[in-house]
């Protein structure tokens, strides 16, 4: 994994966060990308819902996005057999989704026209329709009549990656996904840790994670991610190569750079590769 510079968490500036009423929800679903922050989520999730006494509502979902026309994958290989290895590690029941009207996200893209971009995160938006899908399949499973059914959604944001996710609350209603029949309540459990906390917990724990933080990554994330440091992008195009000239013959199918400043064929030449 990447050696990290020790920081100061903000949790250990603020104090704890709030979790939560764990008894009082009906399903528990764990949103699990294969990435470092997830497992830390999930594991900080299954401790308190013990100590709640409610692992048995715990479900977790991973979404899966798909191959490219050319056959390969978007996100890292392996990335679901880990995602799946990782729930195991705890006894919990495992599900996979997709999107339902494209075969991948670069089909999506394709189709659009345009790649993602900061302004215009459709591909977060496409596994947010995912997500929502599936507590629809949780609640009719819950058979719950008489009041809403009351979802605990847990992800593995962190206010590190970005402004917007460091002014967001570690618990908070989300009221676009609630509804007559379901109240989903997002949940944070990693919100306020840095990023040496979260390795740390995952060697503490001996908790499984990707081959790709060894490899230089410091995100797992798509393998190719518009928001993604340019380190990043240079380390991944090294270590895919064959992705990576996919997404720049794509550039130049659409007319459209990756990035605005930084094109994918720009990413191959400093990666080493032949663009």
């Amino acid at each position: 994994m990447n050696a990290q510079i020790e920081l100061v968490s903000a949790r250990s500036v603020l104090g704890p966060e709030p979790v939560p009423d764990l008894a009082c929800a009906d399903r528990i679903i764990i949103s699990n990308s294969g990435g470092k922050d997830s497992i830390v989520a999930m594991d900080e999730g299954v401790r308190l819902a013990d100590e709640a006494g409610v692992r048995d509502r715990i479900v977790v979902l991973h979404i899966d996005l798909g191959r490219t026309p050319r056959g390969h994958s978007v996100e890292w290989p392996g990335t679901v057999d880990l995602a799946r290895r990782q729930a195991a590690h705890y006894g919990l029941p495992f599900e996979v989704r997709s999107m339902t009207k494209w075969p991948s996200l670069v089909h999506r893209i394709r189709a659009r026209g345009q790649f993602p971009h900061l302004m215009t995160r459709f591909c977060t938006s496409e596994k947010r329709g995912v997500a929502r899908r599936f507590m629809t399949e949780q609640v009719n499973a819950l058979g719950i009549s008489g009041r809403p059914a009351r979802i605990v959604h847990v992800m593995g944001f962190r206010g590190e990656e970005s402004r917007a996710r460091s002014r967001r609350p570690a618990v908070e209603v989300d009221h676009r996904a609630s509804n007559g029949r379901r109240t989903v309540t997002h949940w944070y459990p990693v919100l306020r840790w840095s990023t040496a906390e979260v390795w740390q917990r995952i060697r503490d724990q001996g908790l499984p994670y990707h081959w790709a933080y060894d490899a230089g990554m410091s995100r797992l994330s798509c393998s190719l991610c518009v928001l993604a440091s340019v380190p990043d992008l240079e380390c991944a195009a090294g270590l895919r190569p064959e992705l990576a000239r996919e997404y720049a013959d794509l550039e130049e199918e659409m007319g459209v750079p990756f990035r605005r400043e930084l094109s994918m064929a720009e990413v191959i030449r400093r990666a080493g590769g032949a663009a």
